[in-house]
């Protein structure tokens, strides 16, 4: 009677192998997949959120808790205003109004960029088709030239 040995063949290896391989192939698309998602709901919600604070910035200038010049638009001159604050005009002891506690910054931009610096800005004269930065910001876009999950380019969100 032989000795029986104990392991694995070398066959079965091989296809313990080949179907781990096949798994890490389905894995790293649907990986990188659900990164991109949450990059997305990301650029989502930091469009949104700036988006709004400008909003609000506009609606206290027009208010008058905001000085403007007369020829001024009554959006803020640069995004970085809606962070440090801005006196409240109508206030006695010249209290601030702070818009957000911290500006966020474009999920797609590189890490070393700083957050205003993330975003394209569009001045109130600039026409909508060809935003370009002007003396005040009227809206943000992201300056990424990739595509989202939809197929339209991120700068147009």
């Amino acid at each position: 009677m032989k000795p029986q040995r104990r392991g694995f063949s070398l066959v079965e290896l091989l296809a313990v192998l080949a179907i781990l391989a096949t798994l890490a192939s389905i894995g790293v698309p649907l990986a990188e997949l659900a990164q991109q998602r949450r990059q997305e709901e990301a650029l989502r919600e930091a469009l949104r959120e700036l988006r709004d604070a400008i909003d609000r910035y506009k609606r206290l200038a027009d208010e008058g808790h905001i000085v403007r010049a007369a020829d001024g638009s009554g959006y803020p001159p640069r995004l970085e205003l809606l962070v440090e604050g801005i006196v409240d005009a109508k206030s006695p002891e010249g209290r601030r109004i702070y818009l957000l506690r911290r500006l966020p910054r474009d999920p797609f931009a590189p890490a070393e960029t700083a957050a205003a610096a993330s975003w394209g800005q569009r001045s109130y004269a600039s026409p909508p088709d060809d935003p370009r930065p002007g003396a005040d910001v009227f809206d943000i876009h992201s300056l990424s030239p990739k595509r989202g999950l939809d197929g339209r380019p991120y700068r147009t969100w």
